[in-house]
């Protein structure tokens, strides 16, 4: 096999790329979406001779260090963030720099970047029409940070099903939270919950928020209520009741970033900057709940 070490001084290229991970990915046993992104990019990479080098960070603007390091250490070529979001200190950076770099999510300004995502907007659309469908008519909104790309993309969704649909939108029934964990989940809930009991159903905008939200509609005796997730992570079929949710493809979403970055690093001159993956809604027994004995409504 070719020496990679000499390989690299002889072209210049390192044939490494660097991925920063947010500090909820560090829990890789109950949020899937990162193991099955960085399965995909490490697919890619293998075929085209690539390393990943991987880093956690522990908040963002750890992750502002961390890239400014990779930069500067001459290491890597490219890199590849997970997340997008507003005023995004670490894609200017990469920017000014005019370092190579990727996104999983989408960019505020994504025409001069290379990104993937799914359509977020229109995945929490459709399934906000169907949660309707049903008779629906009060459906809280549980998520992530506002200022990420992802929640403002899902919320606009759900905000825009709701006035289609002549549903006033209670303020009341949306409530955020710092981060994406059942524990988070289940806090938002209680919130929600604080505020009012007046509500049909819970549309989140990931599985692990939708997993501790069941826990406490459980505990509150409210099991009549519809839950829906994100991600389709494999611990969606087993809670009680199994949880509807929307598959990302997450496998998809870093198999296509990477050969993104990649492509541009070897000068494959592409048409577009981006991808869109698709979601399927995979529905199960959250979104048609059952009263059991003991529950209210």
């Amino acid at each position: 096999r070719p020496n990679a070490i000499a390989r690299s001084l002889a072209n210049r290229k390192r044939h490494m790329l660097g991925v920063v991970l947010p500090n909820e990915a560090q829990d890789l046993i109950s949020n899937h979406f990162f193991v099955e992104a960085m399965k995909g990019m490490s697919m890619y990479a293998q075929t085209m001779n690539y390393y990943i080098t991987y880093a956690f960070s522990r908040d963002e603007n750890d992750e502002s260090n961390y890239v400014e390091e990779l930069c500067s250490s001459g290491l890597v070529d490219g890199i590849c963030l997970l997340r997008a979001k507003e005023n995004d200190k670490t894609i200017e950076f990469l920017k000014k720099r005019n370092f190579p770099f990727v996104v999983i999510g989408r960019p505020e300004q994504g025409d001069d970047s290379l990104w993937v995502d799914n359509d977020n907007f229109k995945a929490s659309y459709d399934l906000n029409e169907k949660i309707i469908k049903k008779g629906i008519k009060k459906i809280a909104f549980l998520g992530g940070r506002p200022h990420w790309n992802v929640t403002k993309d899902r919320f606009n969704g759900y905000k825009m099903a709701c006035e289609i649909n002549g549903i006033y939108l209670d303020e009341n029934l949306v409530v955020y939270g710092d981060s994406f964990s059942e524990d988070i989940g289940y806090k938002l809930a209680e919130e929600l919950l604080s505020k009012t009991t007046d509500f049909q159903a819970i549309f989140t905008t990931d599985d692990l928020l939708a997993i501790g939200a069941l826990k406490k509609l459980k505990e509150a005796s409210m099991t009549h209520i519809i839950v829906t997730g994100f991600n389709n992570i494999p611990l969606a079929p087993y809670q009680d009741p199994p949880l509807a949710s929307i598959d990302i493809n997450a496998q998809e979403l870093g198999y296509r970033a990477t050969k993104l970055l990649i492509d541009s690093l070897e000068g494959v001159k592409k048409p577009h900057k981006h991808y869109i993956i698709n979601c399927d809604f995979i529905e199960r027994e959250s979104f048609n709940p059952t009263i059991k004995n003991g529950s209210n409504g």
